[in-house]
């Protein structure tokens, strides 16, 4: 089923016949777990306990372990994430504060494995 393209902090975006640009597939799933991860738990009214809040961790000297932990939990919440096998997440914190993560994913629409990378 597809949904609105909108990539997490965006605007919406136009398709190729001027309607609102639509996502499916993978590309959906990258866009839900990229929302999910950087949305703040309690933002979203209708759904309390949505969101990994990992914009906090943005330029600050995270821990590791608490992201990582934060990733698994929202991943295990998102329906368009397969439960098996588990998500592999790698989790670099440098120097200046950047915050790398890399993370793999049966995507359970198509059954295949995505990679997801992205720095805080």
């Amino acid at each position: 089923m597809a949904d609105l393209f909108h990539n997490f902090g965006a605007d919406l975006a136009i398709g190729p016949t001027g309607d609102l640009a639509l996502s499916s597939g993978s590309l959906l799933t990258q866009q839900r777990v990229l929302r999910r991860l950087l949305t703040n738990g309690g933002d979203y009214i209708w759904q309390i306990s949505y969101g990994g809040g990992l914009a906090q961790f943005i330029g600050q000297p995270g821990s590791s372990g608490q992201i990582s932990a934060i990733v698994q939990d929202q991943l295990a919440r998102e329906s368009r994430i397969a439960k098996t096998p588990a998500a592999q997440i790698d989790v670099a914190a440098r120097v200046d504060g950047t915050v790398t993560l890399d993370i793999r994913y049966a995507d359970s629409t198509t059954g295949q494995t995505q990679s997801l990378s992205f720095s805080l």
